[in-house]
Order: C-alpha cells, then sequence, then structure tokens
C-alpha cells in the first residue's frame, strides 16, 4: 500500500481506469459473439449485429483499449466473414 498521497490517488484512478476498460473489452467481445452466431446461423439480423460490433470495435480503438491496426483487422474478418454468408 502506497505512503505518499499522489501514489495513492494513482492507485484509485488505475482503478476506475481498469474498470472501465474492463467494460468496454467486455461490451466488444460481446457485440462479436453476437455478430459470429447471427452470420453463422444466418440470421435476419445478421447486417445489424456487424454494424454494432464495428462501432464497439471503433469505439475500444478511439478510447485506446485496441490499437488501430487490431481494430482494423477485427472489422476486416467480420465483413468477410459476413460477405461470405451473403453470397
Amino acid at each position: 500500500m502506497p505512503n505518499i498521497k499522489s501514489a495513492k490517488k494513482r492507485t484509485v484512478v488505475i482503478e476506475k481506469k481498469t474498470l472501465r476498460n474492463k467494460m468496454i473489452k467486455s461490451d466488444l467481445r460481446t457485440a462479436v459473439k453476437k455478430a459470429d452466431t447471427a452470420i453463422a446461423e444466418n440470421t435476419d439480423n445478421k447486417n445489424e449485429a456487424v454494424k454494432a460490433a464495428v462501432k464497439k470495435i471503433d469505439m475500444a480503438c478511439s478510447k485506446g483499449i485496441l490499437h488501430k491496426n487490431t481494430a482494423a483487422n477485427k472489422k476486416s474478418k467480420l465483413m468477410k466473414r459476413l460477405a461470405q454468408s451473403n453470397g
């Protein structure tokens, strides 16, 4: 446990950031899984699910949780799977 006031504050701030990052990552994974299952089951709302997943990926990238190239790869793979299921 830190003794210095600024170190104590940093631990509190880091805990808050960690919770925020976990929440965003969890939402991201959930959205991608929903999109994958929608594509696999060929449901009517697969386009909306993919759109929601891409939005979550972009949000995670803008918050600094995902690197921009990682986000681009995830979006590309998702769109590729969607295109294969459509045609």
